[in-house]
């Protein structure tokens, strides 16, 4: 099974050059490009298996469908919405950082 595409947002897109920067600016080379590999492990998992994301998030922000699936390793959640012929990320955050504000912002919610 090949699954469904994975397609991410603008923000998610700037999410992950962040991060990658934040990396790379702490002279972490080697870990930038862990993030990428785990990143395009979760990429895979979730577009062949969108259901097995945690929906905690969905419950807590009330945005129905919304799941998160954690990165191995790294302290990072994508968090993503499947739809009919794709899996539609949202954002990719530490998740350290206060999720529920991060995905309130008002801009999140009509990127579509």
């Amino acid at each position: 099974m090949t699954g469904k595409p994975v397609i991410p947002r603008e923000r998610a897109m700037r999410d992950v050059e962040a991060i990658i920067d934040d990396y790379l600016a702490a002279d972490a080379a080697p870990a930038a490009l862990g993030f990428i590999d785990a990143l395009e492990r979760a990429y895979a998992h979730i577009g062949a298996h969108p259901a097995t994301g945690s929906a905690r998030y969905a419950f807590e922000l009330d945005l129905p469908g919304l799941r998160s699936w954690p990165l191995a390793r790294y302290p990072h959640l994508v968090f993503y919405c499947e739809r009919d012929d794709h899996i539609d990320v949202w954002r990719v955050l530490h998740g350290k950082r206060d999720i529920a504000r991060w995905m309130r912002e008002p801009a999140d919610r009509d990127d579509t």
